[in-house]
């Protein structure tokens, strides 16, 4: 089998497991949109998975991602270009080629990074769609604004004009109990429902990777974030 053969047949293994566990719970499976996590595998991988039906990556490092967005403006047609999206911790310096080159940021936890966001977004682009990251296991290791401190970046966030806030990122603890995880993912999903009672109008849970996507459809997951189980180990 070869590269691209195999990364459709995953490609299409992850997508049967996010139907099974979106009807296992009683959702519409076109509720969850896969985020395929291409951060370091080559181009030729992207451009397999495109081939294969896979219209969204996502990309943590933006000197490593600029290049693939490159090849893949000069090599596909416009109409099935894919959406881009920056998983990756963000930097000061890194927030104007962010900002000009990606639909959506899934990993903002500071305002004044959201604001670098908001003024480097360019006026012909639409409003870039962003998600807070929420320190939702209170790691010291782990980036993401702790819960207590939410409502207030959400709120900031949410009247900045160029950015579109439309939800919320989590990474939890690593855990073999599934309802450990389980609980994490909705206590993120809880404070989802408590924001939009406060006036927002939030749609997106990022949350649930290749080991725990499950859990996290469970629990209300809108983008689950696949790397690994699509593209093999990284190296």
């Amino acid at each position: 089998m070869n590269r691209q053969q195999q990364i459709a047949e995953q490609l299409q293994a992850v997508r049967s497991r996010i139907a099974v566990a979106s009807r296992a719970c009683g959702r519409d499976p076109s509720g969850v949109r896969l985020l395929a996590v291409s951060k370091t595998f080559p181009v030729e991988d992207l451009r397999a998975a495109l081939v294969a039906g896979q219209d969204c990556f996502g990309e943590s490092y933006l000197n490593e991602a600029l290049p693939k967005i490159a090849a893949l403006a000069d090599s596909v047609p416009e109409w099935h270009f894919p959406e881009w999206h920056f998983i990756g911790p963000l930097q000061s310096n890194k927030t104007r080629g962010i900002a000009a080159h990606f639909a959506w940021v899934h990993s903002v936890d500071r305002l004044k990074l959201a604001q670098r966001l908001n003024e480097q977004r360019p006026a012909d682009l639409p409003s870039l769609n962003v998600c807070i990251q929420v320190n939702i296991s209170g790691e010291a290791s782990k980036s993401g604004v702790a819960p207590d401190a939410l409502a207030t970046l959400a709120h900031s966030i949410a009247a900045l004009p160029r950015l579109r806030l439309r939800g919320l990122m989590t990474i939890p603890a690593p855990s073999e109990d599934l309802s450990t995880l389980r609980a994490a993912f909705r206590r993120l999903r809880e404070a989802l429902e408590d924001l939009n009672a406060q006036g927002l109008a939030l749609d997106t849970l990022s949350m649930g990777m290749s080991d725990d996507l499950e859990a996290a459809i469970a629990e209300g997951a809108t983008i689950v974030r696949i790397g690994s189980a699509i593209f093999g180990a990284r190296s």
